[in-house]
């Protein structure tokens, strides 16, 4: 294992051992894969708006009106429309039915984070570990009293004090009130930004705390199969992150790749006996 002098603790890894080894050392922390380790530790709201929007000033007026939009229309489709009332639970299933937030997911296994690095990688991926035991307890310099308890975004209004601003460089996790069926699949938890411009890292960087905050491990692409593998027989699939048929569907593209030895061997044989 081989550590790199960076702002983040960075660990390039040579084997899927190593992997399973290293995070097990961090008890508690919880994980985040990435299909290409270049990629910075930011939401996918933030992305778009970068993308579409070079103003940033905007960003928190194209955050609202999507937020309303999808408020006005989404109780056609559920069953309890409360749910839209609720800051949190309402950016969570906006997430988690491909709109753009500023949720940053995470899930308590590295095996899971590690599937959605591995799964559709380009080049070498990541896994980012934070350490939530530590950030529980931890406030930021500019105003120490705006701890975790403090922000919650389960509490109304909190959203709007603290977030919808965009003005803050806070950083929050945890898990809605209720969860969706998707979110404990996959074991989820929501790290939300306090401000969109700035990866993860750089508003950690802004914490006071007595351990680091986050880790990166680099996985090289070449570790891509023996790690599908592993997670594969964990269970670790498209089918079981994604309940539903949606899952089973994008599950199939694995079952492509894998496919066992003697069942080569056994259509080679009755191919030729044809």
């Amino acid at each position: 294992m081989m550590s790199l002098a960076t702002a983040i603790d960075q660990v390039v890894l040579s084997s899927w051992d190593e992997f399973a080894a290293a995070s097990d050392q961090l008890e508690g922390w919880v994980f985040r894969g990435q299909a290409d380790h270049r990629w910075p530790l930011v939401s996918s709201l933030t992305r778009h708006l970068a993308r579409y929007c070079p103003d940033p000033s905007l960003w928190p007026l194209r955050e609202e009106r999507a937020i309303r939009v999808f408020r006005r229309k989404a109780h056609v489709f559920l069953h309890d429309a409360a749910v839209l009332d609720d800051d949190l639970r309402c950016l969570a299933l906006m997430q988690h039915h491909g709109a753009p937030t500023r949720l940053i997911d995470f899930t308590k296994s590295p095996f899971v984070a590690a599937f959605f690095a591995m799964q559709q990688l380009h080049g070498d991926a990541a896994v980012y570990a934070l350490n939530t035991p530590a950030l529980w307890k931890a406030a930021p310099r500019f105003d120490p009293t705006l701890n975790r308890e403090a922000i919650d975004l389960r509490k109304p209004d909190s959203y709007q004090r603290y977030f919808a601003g965009n003005a803050l460089p806070l950083v929050w996790f945890g898990e809605p009130n209720q969860m969706d069926a998707r979110l404990v699949a996959q074991s989820g938890i929501l790290v939300v930004p306090g401000t969109l411009e700035a990866p993860l890292e750089r508003l950690l960087a802004g914490y006071e705390a007595s351990e680091p905050l986050i880790r990166k491990f680099i996985l090289p692409a070449a570790l891509r199969e023996p790690a599908l593998r592993a997670l594969y027989r964990m269970n670790i699939t498209a089918a079981t992150l994604f309940p539903g048929l949606d899952g089973l569907a994008r599950s199939i593209d694995y079952e492509l790749e894998m496919v066992w030895e003697q069942l080569i061997v056994d259509y080679q044989s009755r191919l030729g006996k044809s």
